[in-house]
């Protein structure tokens, strides 16, 4: 019996051996041609400043920035005060207080003199009903508030939507801030091409680095160890599967960090929903669907240049919430748009772009979970060679490094950052850390993050703020 079963097992594991082999050399594939191009863009497009010129002095579109907040007294002031340095001409700033139990009213009040005002907002997609409405007077630009009944992000950023009086809108996070160039950068393909009907911009974390009048005047990499290991994480992500995608309008995530939008399309498609706590990915997605079925030209775009710097998670447990909120709305949106998946209506966002989501960041933590365990199980029955894998292991970490390095400094050199010594160092021994040991636990807690999805009601989440270090 046992020999029958000794059998079975060592059959079985030579196909999950194969599979997850084939899986990981698909991936370093992928990541290899998603950097090398990532890369390439980027140094072309710090050669190019004819057209950045051009428009800075003579186009531009007008825009509406909204800023959804929940309990961001801590941080807001910090964003809004960013926002009032930017350099461009034609803007308004909406900041929509979600039902905050803290005081993120009262600090916006205080700061920068806001009058409550008898103002109707006429309602074009759903949400919930505003309490009372804030605004400035001889601020640079027209700043609002308003403050309403708690109803979760998307519902605050359809509340922005509302309120907004521009054809474009901005959407941003209340603990992040924008450098002062974004918003003319995020504007330019709207500019370059009528079709476009959505830019995502590139987010970075912001630990570590000292921001004034929107311009960082130091940089150096975070202190701690978790914080750290994210920035060259984000590097990777925003250097490379987004900038490939953006080749053939393949782009389905735009970070809810910063993102551009044209608001006739998306009053038209239902705006945000409200049931996704994945809300920024879904409304990229459901722009995809509308315009197709609709036969309209469309563009969905991703604006390298265009940098927002962001609050990273420096705990653990902040990260887990952080990131099993990313998997259940990655996981919302793959299946309420499911029609996209082989389907020929959709070209190569439906063959490349949903499919990779699928594999490689729906399916990828189970996949890699699986891997581990059944390998750990093998060795525990002798049916592992451990020198191979031990190999197989060390390459994979290296090549994921070298990869991860080179969409670091990429990143870093094309917009003129200076590193000392020290933190070069750190950035060698962070990316072995993350690719060999961050990216296996994270893969756990997003794996894990389904078990009780139908019990629980998702909201905000309540992640730890840390005042941002602007001047």
């Amino acid at each position: 019996m046992y020999e029958i079963f000794y059998d079975v097992f060592k059959v079985f594991f030579r196909y999950v051996g194969v599979i997850f082999i084939l899986y990981m050399l698909g991936y370093a594939s992928f990541l290899f041609l998603a950097v090398t191009v990532g890369s390439s863009t980027l140094y072309q497009l710090k050669r190019r400043n004819a057209l950045k010129n051009e428009l800075q002095q003579n186009y531009y579109v007008p825009v509406s920035i909204v800023v959804p907040a929940y309990n961001e007294e801590i941080t807001i002031v910090s964003t809004v005060r960013s926002l009032l340095n930017l350099e461009y001409p034609l803007y308004e700033i909406i900041v929509v207080d979600d039902g905050s139990t803290d005081h993120t009213d009262q600090v916006l009040l205080d700061a920068f003199g806001l009058r409550r005002v008898a103002r109707p907002i006429h309602h074009v997609v759903p949400c919930q009903p505003e309490e009372a409405v804030y605004e400035s007077y001889g601020l640079k630009v027209p700043l609002t508030l308003i403050r309403k009944r708690n109803g979760g992000k998307a519902d605050a950023l359809n509340m922005g939507i509302n309120a907004s009086k521009y054809p474009y809108f901005a959407c941003m996070d209340a603990d992040s801030v924008l450098q002062y160039d974004s918003l003319e950068k995020i504007v330019r393909p709207v500019i370059e091409d009528g079709n476009v009907v959505a830019v995502g911009g590139a987010v970075r974390p912001c630990n570590g680095a000292r921001i004034e009048n929107g311009r960082v005047v130091s940089y150096r990499m975070p202190k701690k160890i978790l914080p750290c290991m994210q920035v060259l994480e984000y590097d990777r992500s925003f250097l490379a599967a987004r900038i490939l995608f953006d080749r053939f309008n393949g782009s389905v995530i735009i970070s809810g960090a910063f993102g551009l939008f044209k608001k006739s399309v998306v009053v038209a498609a239902g705006g945000y929903d409200t049931s996704s706590v994945g809300e920024d990915m879904e409304l990229v997605v459901k722009l995809h669907v509308f315009c197709r079925e609709h036969n309209m030209p469309y563009r969905i775009r991703y604006a390298t240049d265009a940098i927002c710097w962001t609050q990273a998670p420096e705990t653990m447990k902040d990260l887990r919430k952080q990131r099993r909120r990313w998997h259940i709305g990655l996981f919302q949106t793959m299946v309420t748009h499911r029609k996209i998946m082989a389907n020929p209506k959709y070209g190569m966002v439906s063959f490349v772009s949903y499919l990779y989501f699928l594999i490689y960041e729906l399916f990828s933590p189970y996949i890699e979970v699986f891997g581990v365990l059944t390998m750990v199980l093998a060795s525990a029955v002798d049916l592992l060679n451990v020198p191979f894998m031990v190999l197989f292991f060390l390459i994979y970490v290296l090549y994921s490094s070298i990869l991860s390095l080179t969409a670091f400094f990429a990143r870093v050199h094309t917009i003129d950052l200076k590193l000392h010594l020290s933190d070069l160092l750190k950035a060698v021994g962070m990316c072995v850390l993350e690719v060999s040991f961050l990216r296996f636990v994270l893969a756990w807690v997003r794996a894990t993050s389904l078990i009780g999805y139908r019990r629980r009601h998702y909201t905000w989440g309540k992640i730890k703020r840390q005042k941002i270090n602007i001047d």
